[in-house]
């Protein structure tokens, strides 16, 4: 009988950079992480709200750090994470939030231009993100990659097909990286948030809010981002190593509810 093992829930001195961490989801992940004593790349294409979350860290006494990122710009990608991976003295984990949204139905003129940019922001500059974080990921004790997909790639949205396809394709990349990537110990999952309470959804009116939650979700209610920030700590822990290629959806029991 294989002796039992001590595997650690610590992320202290991890090194973790997450996109799209200047409001919603990223910003409660990055103050989530830096609780929990991880060194935080606060990524953002707003510079200044970037610049706000890590300045708000750091009066707190964590450590952190933000950089100017747009995730659809190779070159910037290529230059934040290695500069990140400098300034830390390595990478440990890879958070993929950036997101974009839209809606557009097939036959709207303005259709195309909201599918290239869902699929650009939300797909491409994932990959992207890997890529260029991988060289530093080999060199981690525990390296994870977390890409935040939506429940809309489990079932969709009348009118927000764009966004469905690419959510989707988020969670396909996953499995395929989690098989890629396995051999060298960095594993791969994905987050699939249900209706959350951040800026993306403001402009939804309130009690249209509490309608659908109360007909869709079990727990009847929006989600709030810090629910799926620890969800994503809980994944990235040194003692999750025997999980990857995960599909998870974080969504107050929306998919469990038929009725």
């Amino acid at each position: 009988m294989a002796e039992d093992t001590t595997l650690s829930r610590s992320v202290a001195g991890a090194v973790v950079l997450i996109t799209g961490a200047g409001s919603g989801m990223g910003r409660a992940t990055a103050r989530v992480f830096a609780e929990q004593g991880a060194r935080v790349a606060v990524t953002d294409r707003d510079t200044a709200r970037a610049r706000v979350v890590a300045e708000a860290l750091c009066e707190q006494g964590h450590e952190a750090r933000a950089w100017a990122l747009d995730v659809t710009d190779d070159d910037r990608v290529r230059a934040v994470v290695d500069g990140v991976a400098s300034h830390f003295g390595g990478l440990d984990i890879l958070i993929n939030n950036a997101g974009v949204t839209g809606f557009a139905a097939l036959e709207d003129d303005q259709y195309g231009r909201v599918w290239h940019s869902a699929i650009a922001v939300l797909l491409t500059a994932q990959q992207s993100m890997v890529r260029a974080a991988l060289p530093h990921l080999r060199q981690a004790a525990h390296p994870r990659i977390v890409n935040i997909a939506s429940t809309e790639a489990l079932g969709a949205t009348p009118g927000n097909s764009a966004y469905a396809a690419a959510k989707a394709g988020v969670a396909g990349f996953t499995r395929a990286l989690a098989v890629d990537l396995g051999k060298l110990g960095i594993t791969v999952n994905c987050l699939c948030p249900g209706p959350i309470d951040t800026e993306m959804t403001g402009f939804i009116d309130p009690a249209d809010k509490a309608l659908f939650a109360r007909r869709r979700t079990a727990l009847r209610r929006y989600g709030r981002p810090e629910e799926i920030a620890h969800m994503t700590l809980s994944v990235c822990l040194p003692a999750a190593s025997y999980l990857t290629g995960a599909v998870i959806p974080v969504d107050g029991g929306l998919m469990a509810r038929n009725a």
